[in-house]
């Protein structure tokens, strides 16, 4: 084979895995579809399933009560106590990763600062729980309060009205 040819099918050949490599179009994907998340979890069911039994967990693991029977601390008193509290801290976390998904977040707005006020108690909650501070740790519990009972005024405010007698 001449030279020249060979030059020629050596550019064919080069050509060809450049075009054949190449993502093709360079129009960016809707980000929708390119989505590879898996949010068939209705929000409501995210509500139910995880966050409201973390959140309770965390919550009826600080403070205390007074009552006729007296005084009783909520705290854990044991590092695998502890440790069951940091994960139900993490599941809070994570859990408001998965509010912020395209496909169930409700908007762009405060949506998204709800559920970045979500992971900020949860990751508050977990560091606290590390440390075994009470105190922290009740105070993580009083800001992921706050910050779902904000939440639920501005999406679902029926919600509140559940717990209250007609």
């Amino acid at each position: 084979m001449p030279i020249r040819t060979l030059s020629r099918a050596m550019l064919l050949l080069a050509s060809s895995l450049l075009i054949a490599c190449s993502g093709g179009d360079d129009a960016e994907p809707d980000a929708q579809s390119a989505t590879p998340y898996n949010t068939s979890l209705s929000v409501q069911e995210l509500m139910a399933l995880i966050i409201e039994p973390a959140a309770d967990v965390l919550w009826d693991s600080g403070g205390w009560v007074l009552d006729s029977a007296g005084y009783e601390e909520l705290y854990p008193t044991t590092d695998d106590g502890w440790e069951y509290v940091r994960a139900q801290s993490a599941l809070i976390v994570e859990t408001g990763n998965l509010l912020a998904l395209p496909g169930r977040a409700e908007d762009n707005d405060a949506w998204m600062i709800y559920s970045e006020g979500m992971m900020e108690a949860g990751l508050r909650s977990m560091a606290a729980a590390e440390a075994q501070d009470e105190e922290e740790f009740f105070q993580a519990g009083a800001q992921l309060y706050s910050v779902c009972s904000a939440c639920h005024q501005a999406y679902n405010p029926d919600i509140n009205n559940r717990f209250t007698s007609d």
